[in-house]
């Protein structure tokens, strides 16, 4: 569980309701715009566009090309990196405009974001509207927000380098994880000025116990899902349940040193996968299961089966863009609903809290 209710909850409580309801709403809008920064990151991914801007240019950058001389100098440019040559060669100005724009727009969201972000924190700032305690997780988030910035070019520059023609898969992770992280983090600080203190119905410790497992595999779901999209395995072992008619591929551990199977070999990367996913899908059935027969009607019970409902969606599209060999838009949404899982899962554990002592 990588927030605390222990520490965030008991500043809130102290704040007028008004405030702190204020701010929940902000940081809510904020962690929309980053799902949907989510979702434009798969798109972008799914449709080779990431590496077509080289440069980072996190002022200048505001502004697409103006002028037919600077369409051909950043043509120029994309045609010196191995994609180009390896995939996308003679595709012309008009196929790399297609791809640019992509790309463009997934970095103008993240810009949107900050900026978004930082007009509202200094609004609540300099109108003294922030709960105590709250600041220094705010200007956490900043950072953390310009070090995902920084993280997005440190993985496309992986793109430029010798015979690749695709990010490092490892930086993909990286990137997609610290997106989760911030996605999670702003998430659970408004639902904790929201609900400072947990409810008083008492939850069986069963309970709790499955919903954190839940989450922990969910979690180590999407980042082995980051290393499926990062060599893409998906487009390998376009059968379910089976791989190849073998439940265990052919092949699971053939990479020397070992570890590597886990983020190089296609065959373990996609099963291991597979594997969190039905782990993931079994702990949140079970954990609805158990908040349905022991708990009435309410926030912890409906938290608990939302998320076995999220983590259901987000199995059968997996399931679905597995057997249709990876459309973008059926890979794209895919992506997305990973957030849903983890805002079900975040919901869940919000609700299952225990309370703060004093």
């Amino acid at each position: 569980m990588p927030f605390d209710s222990r520490t965030l909850d008991a500043a809130p409580a102290v704040a007028p309701a008004t405030d702190r309801r204020a701010l929940a709403r902000f940081l809510l809008f904020v962690a929309g715009l980053v799902w949907i920064m989510v979702a434009i990151g798969g798109a972008t991914r799914l449709t080779g566009s990431g590496l077509s801007i080289m440069e980072w240019a996190p002022i200048a950058g505001f502004l697409p090309p103006l002028s037919d001389a600077e369409w051909q100098r950043l043509y120029d440019l994309y045609r010196t990196i191995p994609q180009y040559a390896l995939v996308n060669q003679g595709f012309g100005l008009e196929g790399f405009k297609e791809i640019f724009w992509l790309e463009w727009i997934h970095r103008f969201w993240g810009r949107l974001i900050g900026l978004a972000y930082v007009a509202g924190l200094a609004w609540f700032w300099l109108r003294g509207r922030i709960p105590p305690g709250l600041k220094t997780r705010l200007l956490l988030l900043l950072a953390l927000g310009g070090l995902q910035g920084a993280i997005g070019w440190f993985m496309v520059a992986s793109g430029f380098e010798a015979d690749r023609t695709a990010v490092s898969p490892y930086r993909l992770v990286i990137h997609l994880g610290m997106a989760f992280l911030l996605y999670g983090v702003l998430l659970w600080t408004a639902l904790s000025l929201l609900r400072p203190q947990p409810e008083q119905d008492p939850a069986p410790r069963a309970l709790r116990a499955w919903v954190h497992t839940a989450a922990g595999l969910a979690v180590a779901a999407m980042l082995a899902g980051g290393f499926v999209a990062g060599i893409r395995a998906g487009f390998d072992y376009n059968t379910f349940p089976l791989m190849e008619g073998r439940l265990v591929p052919q092949g699971y551990w053939v990479l020397e040193p070992g570890w590597k199977n886990l983020t190089a070999n296609i065959a373990a990367v996609q099963f291991n996968h597979r594997l969190l996913a039905t782990a993931t899908l079994a702990a949140a059935g079970w954990a609805a299961f158990l908040a349905w027969r022991r708990l009435p009607r309410g926030r912890v019970r409906g938290a608990a089966m939302g998320l076995a409902i999220a983590v259901g969606l987000q199995y059968a599209l997996g399931v679905a863009t597995l057997l249709a060999v990876v459309p973008v838009w059926l890979g794209t949404l895919h992506q997305a609903v990973a957030v849903l899982v983890l805002t079900g899962a975040l919901l869940a554990l919000h609700a299952l809290r225990r309370p703060t002592p004093g």
